[in-house]
């Protein structure tokens, strides 16, 4: 229920800017933009031990005045077998937040800079508490990173790449703090 509601804010906030800054002749368009990437993830159960996830993230962005944009960001994450221990993991995100972006003139691609924050579900694997063991658990979590995007057309774009720390606090009997290293590319749909 979070995650929608997150999403709702999301979308109402980014519709509500774009509508205003289409109001000033002096400032660029506003613009939405849709991404699907693949972002391979070296995760982390505990400090020095870590493991890779596969997975992909969606992400809708909306960019409303001079380079300054929100994005909201769901991305899966999935391995089988951590550590050979028999013992997978899913790991759902829902982040948003703020995305800076800049494009030279004239030019092709876009680099850009981003801070979110939210929520991260972990599945399908052994979560341990003082009342025992669960197989999900949930956690707040953050994701700051960037990445670049070269233009194809007038509404595509290439995701060259994308690099994020993203931070989880599942429980995990050591510090329950997870550090790990998304990468990802893909292609990017925009909306002028």
């Amino acid at each position: 229920m979070r995650i929608k509601t997150m999403l709702l804010l999301g979308a109402m906030t980014t519709a509500s800017v774009s509508a205003q800054s289409n109001n000033s002749s002096a400032l660029k368009p506003a613009y939405l933009d849709l991404a699907v990437t693949c972002n391979p993830t070296e995760a982390n159960v505990a400090a020095g031990s870590g493991f890779a996830m596969q997975g992909g993230s969606v992400q809708l962005h909306g960019q409303f005045w001079r380079g300054f944009g929100v994005v909201a960001d769901v991305s899966g994450l999935h391995n089988g077998n951590m550590h050979s221990s028999g013992v997978g993991l899913d790991m759902v995100t829902a982040v948003f937040g703020p995305r800076y972006t800049w494009q030279p003139a004239q030019r092709r691609y876009a680099i850009y800079a981003q801070f979110l924050a939210g929520e991260a579900n972990g599945l399908h694997s052994v979560f341990p508490s003082a009342r025992g063991a669960s197989d999900s658990a949930g956690s707040i979590a953050w994701l700051a990173g960037g990445g670049m995007n070269i233009s194809l057309t007038r509404h595509l774009a290439l995701r060259a790449f994308e690099a994020d720390w993203l931070r989880t606090q599942l429980p995990n009997a050591a510090t329950n703090v997870q550090n790990n290293l998304r990468v990802g590319a893909g292609i990017v749909i925009r909306f002028k």
